[in-house]
Order: C-alpha cells, then structure tokens, then sequence
C-alpha cells in the first residue's frame, strides 16, 4: 500500500520523467518545472543554468537538487556521444566523479535503449530510435552510440532515453538520477515548505556548483544549511535496501558543514529511520582494494571548495542502483523517508 502522501509524489514525479533534460539542453524543461512551482504559489526566478523558487520565508532553509539527466548529444554526421562527456565539458571534469568512474562500467548496457530527439532549447519532439551499439572511445575518453533511424539530425541535438515511471514489488525505476529529487523538492512546496529550493542545470558535467555559486553572490549570501538531495548508486539491492537514506560528511574536495549534518543524522533517528555515511562506507570498501574508489566530487564539495567553506552544508541521498541506466531503482520506503524527513522541516 502507498499512503497518500506519497502517492502525491509519485504522480509528480510520473509527470516530470516524461520530459525531457539532457545535459546542457535543459532549457525545456526549466520551463515545465516554472509552471508547476508557481501553481503552488512559489515565487521562480530563471538564471542562466539555475531556477531559484522561494516561499515566504526564504533564509530558514536552502535545498538544492539538479535537473539534468543523462543522454546523447549529436556531435556529427550521424555521430551521438554521451551528452556529459563532449570535448566542451572537459574542463570541469577531473576524471575522479563517480559519474566518470562509472562510464566504463556501463559502456555497453544501452543496446536496445529506446531514445527520442528534441530541438535544443523548445523541446520540440523529432523522432525517435534504438540503440544498437554503445563503447568506450579510447581516443576521445567517451561513450560513443550507434543508433538505427536518426541519421538526419544536427549537431547540437539533444537525444534523451525514452522514460517511463514503474513502479513493483516495492521499487520503483526510470532514470531517477535526479528527477526523483527534484520531484522531491516540488512536493515540499506544495505541502507548504516556505524557504528557497536551487534547481541546477549541467551537474553530470561538473558545472552545477557555478550556477548555484553565482546566485549566492548575486544574493550577497552565505550559508551552512544547504542541504543538496541526490541519489546514491551501490553495486546491489541487498547494500542500496541496508539502510533508507545515506549521508556524507565529505566528498573529494573537502568537509561538509558538521552542525547540519549532525541535525539530519538526529532527525533521522529521532523518525526512526536507519543510515549509513557515503564516505565512510567508501574508506572501508578502499581497504582491500588495489585501486581506490573515489569519494566523488559532488556539486556541495564543489561550492564549499570555492568559498573556502562559506557556503557549505550537507546532502541526503537515496540509495539505487542502476546508477545512470533508465532503469535505476530506488526502494519506495526509501522515498517515503526521504519525503518524511524533509517534510520535518516545513
């Protein structure tokens, strides 16, 4: 049985997964999630690469979640490379993102894949294809697509994975990384959360943090309490299912803010919910291997870097697997702890 309140969820998020967000073309889809926020009555302000939404109380509390998602991007005469990894995203990536490290291991799990073409910036529907063949260029450090039917597109062109919610036996799955949370975010307005949430573009290009940097100075602000809400891949469903929500106290480049995440961590065991610590979990796996995991850079390590820790708080993730497939699965009591959680707050 699903309670209401996530049933409300759900049938946001079942919305928002049908449109489409390909990294550095999600311009379409700034324009969908404007139209819902302001129906619940938020105040939405559009920067290049950001879409601000406040309540009537907008210092009490800052979430952040990015919109974009992973897809093709024409690069040539019928040449279709991971949007995320083109040559003009390189110089935000360090080779040591999770999303990265991850390329290599999903390189040929795409065969099959249904995949649909928008125009860049209207979303305009151009057709539709199947993946044929996906791998690893060695040469160009990306992942290269063979499709069957879209041979007269432009470079340019966003091509995004053909989405569909489901929802079994408990799970549900799509290509949740990270819709779900920006579905998330929207259920908070409408249940009446009053302060700001940062919807950011480009974060499976490293660029996100930039966005968001730029609007806190726009804003002459600074913060410890922004809480950024992702999702969280394991290898399996038996160590996603071993707790409800993951929370870090560092990524790669540094520190979170320690008072906000000991409140998260304190308010998750005052509802009861079990927990695990990402970086915690990563140190202990990187024991007994030859070649470490990376703690990852996420957009929060980004923003706290680059302030020297003025602009700093912690994150909440969901743990999945499936991790940047259509098919990433998330548990529902997973979602309803999270919705439990954040909703402690309004």
């Amino acid at each position: 049985m699903i309670d209401s309140d996530v049933a409300d969820f759900l049938d946001i998020l079942q919305l928002l997964i049908r449109e489409p967000s390909v990294v550095g073309t999600e311009d379409s889809f700034f324009r969908v999630l404007r139209r819902e926020l302001e129906e619940v009555g938020a105040r939405v302000e559009y920067y290049q690469g950001i879409l601000v939404a406040q309540g009537s109380r907008p210092y009490d509390l800052v979430l952040s979640a990015h919109i974009d998602r992973h897809g093709l991007l024409c690069t040539g005469p019928n040449e279709f490379q991971y949007a995320a990894f083109i040559a003009s995203n390189r110089c935000d990536l360090t080779g040591d993102s999770v999303s990265e490290q991850m390329m290599y291991t999903i390189g040929d799990r795409f065969a099959g894949q249904r995949v649909q073409a928008h125009l860049p910036y209207a979303g305009t529907y151009l057709g539709q294809a199947s993946i044929t063949r996906s791998y690893v260029c060695p040469q160009r450090h990306n992942l290269i697509f063979e499709l069957n039917g879209l041979e007269f597109l432009q470079p340019g062109t966003p091509i995004s994975f053909l989405d569909r919610l489901k929802i079994e036996n408990g799970f549900l799955s799509a290509q949740l990384d990270n819709v779900l949370s920006v579905a998330m975010l929207v259920h908070m307005f409408r249940k009446g959360f009053r302060g700001t949430c940062l919807f950011t573009a480009q974060e499976e290009a490293g660029r996100s943090w930039r966005y968001a940097l730029e609007w806190f100075k726009r804003q002459h602000l600074t913060t410890q309490k922004l809480i950024v809400v992702d999702t969280s891949p394991f290898p399996c469903t038996p160590t996603a299912t071993a707790q409800q929500l993951v929370l870090r106290r560092k990524d790669a480049s540094g520190e979170f803010a320690p008072e906000i995440t000991d409140e998260l961590q304190k308010r998750c065991a005052d509802l009861g919910f079990t927990t695990m610590f990402k970086d915690e979990y990563i140190e202990s796996q990187n024991v007994d291997r030859a070649k470490p995991l990376s703690l990852g850079r996420t957009e929060l390590g980004r923003l706290a870097a680059a302030t020297d820790g003025e602009i700093n708080g912690t994150t909440l993730q969901i743990p999945t697997t499936g991790y940047h497939t259509a098919e990433e699965t998330a548990s529902l009591d997973s979602v309803a702890a999270a919705i439990q959680l954040l909703s402690s707050f309004l």
